[in-house]
C-alpha cells in the first residue's frame, strides 16, 4: 500500500517527539532589566499601542504543502516548553533548520502561518516559545511577558540551547541551523549566535534590538541579514548603525538593510506600521539568504 506523502511528514513528527531532551546545568545569574532595556520596553509599548493580534491574511501560503503542529521540545525551569514544528509534507530526508522566535506577542497563529511559509522553501521550522504558553491580547500583556523574560534572561538562553539540541537529536538530525525572529524575536534570533556561536550558520533580524558590543558580537561565526526601519524610534537608527559599525570592525558577513521611510514592525501584517512593498522585499532576501548559507554550501 502506497502511503501518501503528508502521512509521511505526520509519521516524522514522532520521531521528534522522542529527541532526548538535553539539560544544561546553569551557570549565570539572572540578571535586573538594565535602564537601557527598560527604555526599549518602553519603546515596544509605544510602537504597538494600537496594533491587534489577530491572524492576517495577508501571510502568503506556503509554496508547498506543509505539515505542523505543537509539540513539546524543551523543560525549562521545571515546565515544558511547546513550540510549533513545521516542515514540508514530502520531507523524506534531512533539511536544514531554523530556529524561529516569536515577536513581544508570544507563538500565535501569525508565527505559525510565517513558520509555515518558511519551511514551505524547504526548512525544517520550530517555533520556540519564551513565554510559557502565554499569547498576549493587549501590549499590556506582551510588555509582562517581554519584562518576565528580561528578568530571567537565563531561562531564554536554556529555551534556546534545549530548541537547537531537539532539532539535532531528531532522526532528521540537519546539517546546518539558522534563527530568525521578528521585534522581540529579532533581539533573540541575534542572542542565538551569541549563545551557540559555533552551532548557528545563518542569523535573520527583523528589527530587533541589537548590540555593538564587539566583545559580545565576536565569537558570533554565522552571516547576519538584518531588515531595519528608518523610522523606528523603538530601535533607533543609531543603535543600527552602530552595530553595522562593530561587524564591519570585526569583519563578520553581514547585509544591513535600513528601509527608508518605514518605521518597526513593518512586515508584521497585523500592526499600524505594516509596508507591503517593504516587507514583501525582506522576505524575498530572508529567502534567498537563507538558501545561500544553509543550503548552497
Amino acid at each position: 500500500m502506497r502511503i501518501s506523502q503528508h502521512v509521511k511528514s505526520t509519521l516524522l513528527f514522532p520521531l521528534f517527539v522522542a529527541a532526548a531532551f538535553v539539560l544544561v546545568a546553569c551557570e549565570e545569574r539572572a540578571e535586573s532589566p538594565t535602564e537601557e532595556s527598560r527604555e526599549h520596553l518602553d519603546a515596544m509599548s509605544r510602537e504597538h499601542a494600537d496594533d491587534t493580534t489577530e491572524a492576517s491574511a495577508a501571510v502568503s501560503d506556503p509554496v508547498r504543502p506543509v505539515h505542523g503542529e505543537m509539540m513539546p521540545y524543551a523543560e525549562v525551569d521545571g515546565q515544558l516548553a511547546h513550540g510549533y514544528l513545521a516542515m514540508p509534507e514530502d520531507v523524506a530526508d534531512p533539511l536544514p533548520a531554523i530556529i524561529m522566535i516569536h515577536e513581544w506577542w508570544g507563538l500565535n497563529d501569525n508565527i505559525k502561518a510565517a513558520a509555515n511559509q518558511l519551511a514551505g522553501e524547504g526548512y525544517i521550522v520550530l517555533a520556540v516559545d519564551l513565554f510559557g504558553g502565554n499569547v498576549a491580547q493587549s501590549p499590556q500583556e506582551a510588555r509582562e511577558q517581554m519584562m518576565r523574560v528580561l528578568e530571567n534572561p537565563e531561562s531564554g538562553n536554556e529555551n534556546i540551547r534545549q530548541a537547537y539540541e531537539f532539532l539535532k537529536s531528531s532522526a532528521l538530525a540537519p546539517s546546518r541551523v539558522g534563527a530568525i525572529g521578528w521585534c522581540f524575536g529579532g533581539g533573540w534570533s541575534l542572542n542565538t549566535a551569541m549563545l551557540l556561536p559555533d552551532n548557528i550558520d545563518a542569523v535573520v533580524i527583523y528589527y530587533g534590538q541589537v548590540t555593538d558590543n564587539q566583545d559580545r558580537l565576536s565569537p558570533v561565526r554565522a552571516p547576519i541579514l538584518g531588515h531595519f526601519g528608518e523610522k523606528d524610534t523603538g530601535i533607533p537608527l543609531e543603535s543600527v548603525e552602530a552595530f553595522k559599525a562593530a561587524l564591519e570592525s570585526l569583519n563578520k558577513e553581514h547585509d544591513i538593510e535600513i528601509y527608508p521611510g518605514v518605521g518597526h514592525a513593518f512586515a508584521n501584517p497585523t500592526g499600524r506600521n505594516y509596508d507591503e512593498p517593504a516587507a514583501t522585499k525582506s522576505w524575498n532576501k530572508t529567502v534567498a539568504f537563507l538558501e545561500a548559507h544553509l543550503k548552497s554550501k
